[in-house]
């Protein structure tokens, strides 16, 4: 919900840390494998209820996340790179939400609820990705869902986003007692967020004039 102001708030901090990555010949897709392992070394210390350093893991792994993005631009963004960019972050989302159910028994109903929403959320905006990009841009302006900001792959917005998400772990890491409670509600948050991307993309895709669509 609030991914696009904030990256465009801490924008002129990671695009000069990334100018200055990039000089030294740091590429992108060494940021985003440096992000992907200190995300499982968050999941990893969840797991273990190591939770500080789960903590500090997981805003490291969540910096870096966002420069790869930057430096990304430096180069010239693929496709590939925005692939690999994204499993990663699904991968690690997913893969700290197992560690808290290892550590916390009495969450793991909820992170199966958590990890069942990311699920349909995310194939849902893949979904509308891969048609939209056969079609012409989405006429989606600022009132919608469609984000065009210059990443390589195209994005639907939503209630429950990075920036959310990001927030909902850290809360996690600072109340892990609570934290059956924290992922019940941050599962509403992702189901809404889901009916969101389902609804967007069946009123994006429908045929022009209103025609059936014969599929």
């Amino acid at each position: 919900m609030f991914d696009a102001v904030l990256r465009r708030a801490y924008a002129p901090a990671t695009d000069g840390m990334a100018r200055i990555l990039n000089r030294h010949s740091v590429r992108a897709g060494q940021a985003t494998a440096a992000g992907f392992v200190l995300g499982l070394g968050a999941a990893g210390s969840a797991a273990n209820g190591w939770w500080w350093p789960a903590l500090g893991l997981w805003l490291a792994s969540r910096v870096v996340d966002g420069l790869d993005g930057a430096i990304a631009r430096l180069e010239g963004p693929t496709r590939r790179g925005g692939f690999l960019d994204l499993m990663a972050d699904f991968t690690v989302y997913a893969a700290f939400v197992a560690g808290v159910a290892v550590q916390v028994p009495s969450a793991r109903l909820a992170a199966v609820a958590l990890l069942c929403t990311y699920y349909v959320s995310g194939a849902a905006f893949l979904a509308w990705s891969a048609a939209a990009a056969e079609s012409q841009p989405s006429p989606a302006g600022e009132g919608g869902l469609a984000v065009a900001d210059n990443r390589s792959l195209r994005f639907v917005g939503g209630l429950a986003e990075g920036a959310e998400t990001v927030a909902v772990y850290c809360l996690v890491c600072l109340l892990p007692h609570h934290a059956t409670v924290i992922l019940w509600a941050f599962a509403g948050l992702v189901a809404v967020t889901a009916v969101q991307r389902i609804v967007f993309a069946a009123a994006d895709l429908r045929p022009p004039g209103g025609r059936r669509s014969p599929v």
